[in-house]
């Protein structure tokens, strides 16, 4: 999908003068008024909806009345907005909300697959993802091979005339792996099957569609939301999925009822109109305290960092605006360190312990026994997931000089800065 004739920012290539995707501006373009003239829409606080005809209640449940609502399961004005907000920042035809992120993502995979049918997964995932591909989907005779999403050729070999669907995460949770969204949709397309792209970690830096993801999903729990007051998630598609999604009949999200409350999509809502805003911040800390930790001889993994192995793939895919996120890692060697200097960080008001992320405050915790706890052991091993990971959300501190001398203090004292000295 290409997007041209739009934004107001330019870019000469081979002698064209074309328009350059800017999400951030499809966001603030958009325009609603309150029922009253109000600069916010009017929520709708009702789960159902009167008519002044049966002929019209008929029309709206069979889908052929625009503009009506009949039940607040199905549809409701407050959602649409959202959803419109989400479909236009991810470049998207449409998008529908849910209740949560495994909302959006168990109600897209199993809108994809029937029994017989198998998906094609990075091994790198969030947690609740993997459980869900692992441990229930077998239960409906849906099977998933997980493969390092780095590494093309494997990911082809494991689709097989089964597969319907290949997913993975643009930056994967809690590895910061950077998938070759380009390279995966070229796989998906040869092989006729929709890519599935969870964007979590990287609103506004990586636009999927952009880059031939068929379908993009959000938690808008963590950056998007931002606040850590709301949970929530996003399928972004085309209208067909969307409609199909929503289907009376079969759709995944309309017959399982993962439905958003129509106050949390108006707090949502007004939260995405600083997201361009906050996502710089965050960013910007994130890549200053990578660069610090780093020279300190820490383990330190962050797309921003050259020695990322794919950071010249994030440039590449990247909105350069929007810098390479607010989420890193560092590896300070074993469960009992990691411990006591998160513990420390707290007590020191330097952030949380605590999962998540997005949030105005750092967060940070081990993933290997908190959100990923799913995953085996074994495979933690096998996948580079250490139990001296900790993943860091990074947050909106204004002084991030202050930020990063307080937490090498908390370092020193736990003893790190020696042992992690390479």
């Amino acid at each position: 999908m290409t997007f041209d004739l739009i934004f107001p920012y330019f870019e000469d290539q081979s002698n064209l003068i074309i328009m350059k995707y800017k999400p951030a501006d499809h966001i603030q373009d958009l325009q609603y008024f309150g029922e009253f003239g109000g600069v916010n829409p009017s929520i709708s606080d009702s789960s159902t909806y009167t008519f002044l005809s049966a002929k019209t209640m008929f029309d709206t449940f069979e889908g052929n009345a625009d503009g009506c609502y009949l039940y607040s399961r199905h549809s409701s004005p407050s959602n649409l907005y959202l959803g419109e907000a989400l479909a236009a920042m991810e470049g998207t035809e449409t998008a529908n909300v849910a209740a949560s992120g495994m909302g959006a993502i168990t109600g897209a995979l199993l809108q994809l697959c029937m029994a017989g049918d198998h998906v094609v997964s990075s091994r790198t995932i969030y947690g609740g993802t993997y459980a869900f591909l692992k441990n229930f989907a077998p239960r409906l005779n849906i099977e998933t091979t997980f493969v390092d999403i780095t590494k093309l050729d494997l990911v082809e070999a494991a689709i097989n005339e089964d597969t319907k669907v290949l997913y993975c995460e643009s930056v994967s949770n809690p590895l910061l792996e950077v998938a070759d969204i380009e390279g995966l949709s070229k796989i998906a397309k040869k092989h006729n099957i929709p890519l599935v792209v969870d964007n979590t970690f990287s609103p506004l830096s990586i636009t999927p569609s952009q880059l031939g993801a068929d379908i993009v999903i959000h938690s808008l729990t963590k950056f998007i939301n931002g606040s850590s007051d709301t949970v929530g998630g996003v399928t972004c598609g085309t209208q067909d999925f969307i409609n199909a999604l929503r289907s009376v009949n079969d759709g995944a999200n309309m017959l399982l009822g993962p439905t958003m409350d129509s106050m949390r999509s108006a707090s949502i809502l007004k939260n995405m109109r600083t997201l361009h805003i906050r996502m710089k911040q965050h960013s910007k800390n994130a890549m200053y305290l990578a660069q610090k930790f780093e020279a300190d001889g820490f383990r330190t993994v962050y797309p921003g960092l050259p020695s990322h192995p794919s950071h010249e793939l994030f440039k590449k895919m990247m909105n350069p605006d929007y810098g390479f996120g607010g989420m890193l890692t560092l590896d300070v060697g074993n469960i009992d360190k990691a411990n006591e200097l998160m513990e420390l960080m707290q007590e020191e008001n330097l952030g949380y312990l605590a999962v998540s992320l997005g949030f105005y405050k750092t967060l940070f915790s081990a993933p290997g026994s908190s959100t990923s706890s799913e995953i085996p052991e074994e495979e933690q091993i096998e996948m580079g997931l250490s139990n001296g990971l900790i993943r860091f959300s990074i947050g909106l501190d204004n002084d991030i000089e202050r930020t990063y001398q307080m937490m090498k203090n908390c370092m020193r004292k736990v003893g790190l800065l020696e042992t992690q000295k390479v």
